[in-house]
């Protein structure tokens, strides 16, 4: 993990590079855990925080190419983690907001955004602690 002391930039940073296969989730939903305990979220907060893990990235294992590479990078602040999930893809196409995946990552994040760059699918998400509300260094 590297520490990062610019203002309003995360406080310390960690990316985790998997195969594009669903038996690797469980790496990152752990990671994703382990990062948010550090920050002292609660056991709900950090099961909220580890089945966004794992919708976002089963959304990318869906389009991913491949030779692939599923890139979870993730950044904490004092009161917020964000993760920012990326695959290289053949044809990538930003879900639908009206899809299941949607709704289930928006009901369990602060923040949420979806978009197409270059040949990669990206999913960013911030989850703050204590909940849903909005995270205090998250750009929407």
């Amino acid at each position: 993990m590297r520490e990062n002391g610019s203002p309003g930039a995360p406080r310390a940073e960690a990316t985790l590079t998997v195969p594009p296969d669903s038996r690797y989730l469980s790496v990152l939903r752990t990671a994703a855990a382990g990062l948010a305990a550090h920050l002292a979220f609660t056991l709900d907060d950090i099961e909220d925080l580890r089945i966004a893990v794992d919708e976002a990235c089963a959304l990318l294992l869906e389009q991913a190419s491949p030779n692939a590479r599923l890139r979870c990078e993730f950044g904490l602040t004092e009161q917020a983690l964000r993760v920012r999930a990326s695959a290289a893809c053949d044809q990538p196409a930003v879900p639908s907001r009206e899809g299941f995946s949607w709704t289930v990552l928006s009901a369990l994040t602060s923040a949420l955004d979806m978009e197409v760059e270059d040949d990669e699918l990206i999913i960013t998400f911030t989850r703050a602690r204590g909940g849903r509300g909005q995270a205090p260094d998250s750009a929407d």
